[in-house]
């Protein structure tokens, strides 16, 4: 099986379940985006009506409208039926650290309005501790950033602005910046978690503790389904 083939079956496992007439939040970067493209298919093929999709950021955005999904506005919408989305990293209790792509913030508030949120994964990204490959994305905003980002260290946390591959700082769609700090297997990640919550001017995190209702993983064209009902 290539890897393409393999990707294709990840992203359509993750979408089989998703019925007519639901609200569909659909996730950012680069697996998720795999999940779009089935979803379309299945929208084709299976003829599902009446779908409305929230998107986690303009790039997903762009990518559902090119794919004719229909997109809605967020803003207008109290619950979402289903989410699909990616993760950078999971730990044997189904906790994940997101953010590679930058969206973690709106990827967090539709998995908060989401009834049922499945993430997609390859077995690569199955870690004993968060932190163990990837960096923990903080954002914040510039105002307060000095001050911001010294708390941040108080925490234990070390890292660095990020930018863009043109040497200027990243910007999310909301319009903030993001620290990427060195995460690892000393912290204890409900009181981090809670701690970067505290802090004024951060507005979000990469830590995603409680989010995932299902992740389903690939071990080389084989999928398994890890859940907490499990």
């Amino acid at each position: 099986m290539t890897e393409q083939q393999t990707i294709d079956a990840l992203a359509e496992a993750a979408v089989e379940t998703i019925e007519s007439g639901m609200t569909v939040g659909l996730g950012t970067g680069r697996t998720a985006s795999r999940g779009v493209v089935a979803l379309a298919r299945r929208v084709r093929e299976d003829r599902l009506k009446d779908l409305r999709c929230v998107c986690t950021s303009h790039e997903t955005e762009t990518l559902a409208k090119f794919h004719s999904l229909p997109v809605i506005e967020f803003a207008d919408v109290k619950e979402v039926d289903f989410l699909f989305d990616g993760a950078d990293e999971v730990d044997p209790e189904l906790r994940m650290l997101k953010g590679a792509g930058g969206a973690f913030t709106r990827e967090r508030v539709v998995a908060w309005a989401s009834k049922r949120c499945v993430y997609m994964v390859n077995a690569d990204k199955l870690v004993d501790h968060l932190g163990t490959h990837r960096t923990l994305p903080v954002a914040v905003m510039y105002f307060g950033m000095a001050s911001i980002q010294s708390h941040v260290e108080e925490l234990g946390l070390r890292g660095s602005l990020r930018h863009t591959i043109e040497g200027k700082p990243f910007l999310t769609d909301n319009g903030n910046l993001i620290i990427d700090v060195s995460l690892g297997p000393e912290h204890d990640l409900e009181e981090l978690a809670a701690s970067l919550n505290d802090v004024p001017g951060i507005i979000d995190h990469g830590l995603f503790l409680r989010e995932a209702d299902e992740i389903i993983v690939d071990r080389n064209g084989a999928l398994e389904r890890m859940s907490r009902e499990s």
